[in-house]
C-alpha cells in the first residue's frame, strides 16, 4: 500500500486497519507515521495476540524500506499464524518520507498530542511549579494528586503527592478532596496525564478548583525543587459517599460525551463475532481488582493508561473497543475520552462485571509459536551451571539491551532476534548454544532461528534468566559482548544518565508542546474536543 493509501484507510468512516512497526522499538521512537503502532519483528509471536486479536483485521506492516526486508518477515510469520488481510507499506518509512509525509519522534504520539489539544481546547487551568511552591508556603489548602501507576509514583513523587492514577481520579476525588475550598492539583511525569486527569475531574463536575501541574514532575524538577523517591502514599479505595457522588458525576459525562453502553447479550454477540472483526475488551479497574477477578477474555488495561498510550492497548483503528469496571465510573470517564481522540466504537459494559463467572488471575498471555514438546529442548539452571566452568559453549541472551547491561549470566553474548543471522557469524564457534530470555519464550522461538545457522546443539536454559536468578545465582553487568545496534529501547528523560537528564527533559517537554501543529500537517486525526459544558 502507498502512503496516500494508508492514510485515506486510516481517515475512513468505516472499516478497520492497524499500521504495525516492526523496526525495534528505539527505531519506531526515532521517527514513524503518527498512527503506527510499535510491534517489533523480534517479539511479533509475544505481542501480535494481545494487538491484532481477531485473525482478520486489516494489518498494514511496515519497516525502514531501501532494502529493509524486516515487513516482508513480519507477513511471512504472520499469515502462518492465520492473519488473512496483510500488506506492507511500499517502502517503508523511506516511501513515507519521499511522499512528503510526516514522520512523528517519540512513543504514545497519538495520545501525547490529543492531551496537548485538550489543553488548548479546553483551557484546562493550570499552575507553574514555582507558583505551587509559593501556595504550598503560605498554606494553602490543597491536595496534590498523580496520576501515574504507583510503580512511576514510587520512582519520584512531588512531595506530599498522593498516588491516585488517571481513570482513579473521578472515582476517589470526594474523599481526598471533600472540602469545596481544597485546591486539587493533578501532577503527572510530565503534561499528558496532568491535562487530562485535571480535565476529567473538570468535565465531571467537581466543585473545588482544579489545575493541572505544568510538566509534571519534570517541571518541578526543573525548578530547582526537589522530588521525593520510594513513596507508597496511595489513595485508599473510595468510601460510599465517594462512590455515590462518582457514579452520579459519571452519569452526567455519559450524557454529555454521548458514551454508548450495551448489556451483557451485546457483549456475547461480539465475542461470537471475534473472527470477523476485532473486539477490545478492556477492564479499566486497578490491577489489584483485575486480579481478583475479571470477565474471561478481558485484558487488564487501567484506564488511565489507556488513554495514555491508546496505540499500546487498542491499535486496531475501528476496532470494537468494550469497557469495563464494577460501576461504570471508570469505564465512563475512559470512554469520554476515547471518544473524544476519535475512536468510533466505543461501548461501556452497563451494570459492570458483576459477581458470576468472573476469572481471578493475571492477565492471560498467548505467544503464538511455542511448540508443545520445548521442554526437551532445554538444560536445567543446575545442569547449566555444573556445564559453565568447562564446557565449550556460546550463551546468547535475548533480553532487552538495558536488561541485560544490568545483569546477566557470565560469559552472555546479546543480540535481537530480528538481526541473528548477521551477527551470530561474529560469535565465537563452540560444542553447544545456549538461548535464554527473561522466562524463556522468546529463547526459544529463537532456538530453531539459532539452529539454522549453527552445527552444534542448540539448547534454552530452562525457565530463562529469571530462573537463574531465582536459584540465587550470580550475574555479571556490562556491555561487554553486545552485538547490532541498541536500538531496542526507547528511552524515557529519566532514564539518561544522571549528567544528561536535564537536557533529555527539556527537550521532551519541547517535543511535547510542538504536537498540535505536527499533527494537524499530518492531517488524519480526528480529535473531537468539547470544553466545558
Amino acid at each position: 500500500m502507498t502512503p496516500a493509501e494508508v492514510k485515506a484507510r486510516l481517515a475512513a468512516a468505516d472499516g478497520e486497519i492497524a499500521l504495525l512497526d516492526v523496526r525495534e522499538r528505539g527505531a519506531h521512537a526515532r521517527g514513524h507515521p503518527l498512527f503506527a503502532a510499535s510491534l517489533p519483528l523480534s517479539r511479533i509471536e509475544l505481542d501480535i495476540d494481545r494487538l491484532a486479536p481477531c485473525r482478520a483485521a486489516p494489518l498494514v506492516l511496515l519497516d525502514d524500506g531501501g532494502g529493509d526486508d524486516r515487513a516482508r518477515r513480519a507477513a511471512e510469520r504472520l499469515a502462518g499464524f492465520g492473519y488473512a488481510d496483510i500488506a506492507v507499506l511500499d517502502d517503508g518509512i523511506a516511501g513515507w518520507r519521499a511522499a512528503g509525509e510526516e514522520l512523528f519522534d517519540g512513543v504514545s504520539v497519538p495520545s501525547k498530542a490529543f492531551g496537548e489539544y485538550v489543553e488548548l481546547h479546553c483551557h484546562t487551568p493550570h499552575v507553574t511549579a514555582p507558583e505551587l511552591a509559593r501556595l504550598k508556603a503560605d498554606g494553602t489548602r490543597m491536595v496534590i494528586l498523580d496520576s501515574r501507576p504507583l510503580e512511576e509514583y514510587r520512582r519520584m513523587s512531588i512531595p506530599g503527592g498522593i498516588d491516585v492514577p488517571g481513570a482513579e481520579l473521578v472515582h476517589r476525588v470526594r474523599d481526598l478532596a471533600p472540602d469545596p475550598d481544597t485546591l486539587v492539583v493533578v501532577n503527572c511525569a510530565g503534561r499528558t496525564r496532568s491535562i487530562i486527569g485535571a480535565q476529567s475531574l473538570i468535565n465531571a463536575g467537581l466543585p473545588n478548583t482544579v489545575v493541572a501541574l505544568e510538566n509534571g514532575t519534570m517541571g518541578w524538577a526543573l525548578a530547582g525543587y526537589e522530588l521525593e523517591h520510594g513513596r507508597e502514599h496511595a489513595a485508599p479505595p473510595p468510601s460510599a459517599d465517594a462512590r455515590r457522588w462518582a457514579r452520579a458525576a459519571a452519569a452526567r459525562v455519559t450524557e454529555r460525551f454521548r458514551v454508548p453502553r450495551i448489556d451483557r447479550a451485546a457483549l456475547a454477540r461480539w465475542q461470537d463475532e471475534g473472527a470477523r472483526r476485532t473486539l477490545y475488551l478492556c477492564d479499566v479497574r486497578t490491577a489489584e481488582e483485575y486480579q481478583a477477578g475479571h470477565l474471561p477474555g478481558a485484558r487488564h488495561a487501567p484506564g488511565g493508561q489507556l488513554v495514555q498510550a491508546s496505540d499500546s492497548f487498542i491499535p486496531v483503528y475501528g476496532a470494537r473497543v468494550v469497557l469495563v469496571d464494577d460501576d461504570e465510573v471508570r469505564a465512563a470517564m475512559t470512554a469520554s475520552w476515547l471518544i473524544q481522540m476519535g475512536r468510533r466504537e466505543v461501548h461501556v459494559l452497563a451494570g459492570g462485571i458483576g459477581a458470576d463467572g468472573l476469572e481471578p488471575g493475571p492477565e492471560p498471555r498467548t505467544v503464538l509459536g511455542l511448540t508443545p514438546a520445548r521442554q526437551a529442548f532445554e538444560i536445567s539452571v543446575g545442569r547449566m551451571m555444573g556445564m559453565l566452568p568447562g564446557r565449550d559453549m556460546t550463551l546468547i541472551d535475548f533480553a532487552d539491551s538495558r536488561s541485560f547491561k544490568a545483569g546477566h549470566v557470565a560469559g552472555a553474548w546479546w543480540t535481537v532476534r530480528a538481526r541473528l543471522a548477521e551477527t551470530i557469524a561474529r560469535m565465537p564457534q563452540s560444542q553447544m548454544v545456549v538461548a535464554t530470555s527473561p522466562n524463556s519464550d522468546l529463547a526459544h522461538l529463537a532456538a530453531p532461528e539459532i539452529a539454522r545457522h549453527v552445527r552444534c546443539p542448540v539448547r534454552v536454559l530452562g525457565g530463562g534468566t529469571d530462573a537463574w536468578v531465582a536459584a540465587g545465582l550470580p550475574l555479571e553487568a556490562g556491555d561487554a559482548r553486545m552485538l547490532g545496534d541498541q536500538d531496542d529501547i526507547h528511552l524515557l528523560p529519566y532514564d539518561h544518565p544522571p549528567a544528561e537528564v536535564e537536557a533529555a527533559m527539556r527537550a521532551y517537554l519541547s517535543w511535547e508542546t510542538a504536537l498540535v501543529p505536527r499533527t494537524a500537517r499530518d492531517g488524519v486525526a480526528r480529535f473531537d474536543v468539547r470544553p466545558r459544558a
